[in-house]
């Protein structure tokens, strides 16, 4: 686990490692939420960037009896 300080400015620097394991550029947006006492921070990506990545996902749900 990395520490990062926050700026007088509110800003953090993402550490070079979750950078380059993300693909995280210089520019790219990235999408800020609360979740419980925490802060994550989600890569934006493009529709187009995303095309396949559920390729293999099982896609079989039980369902109940009235639901078939």
């Amino acid at each position: 686990m990395t520490v990062v300080k926050v700026s007088p400015k509110y800003q953090v620097v993402i550490p070079r490692e979750i950078r380059e394991a993300l693909g995280i550029a210089p520019g790219q947006k990235v999408q800020a939420l609360q979740y419980g006492d925490r802060i994550e921070f989600i890569p934006v990506r493009r529709v187009r960037e995303m095309r396949g990545f559920l390729a293999g996902i099982d896609t079989t749900v039980p369902r109940d009896e009235d639901r078939v």
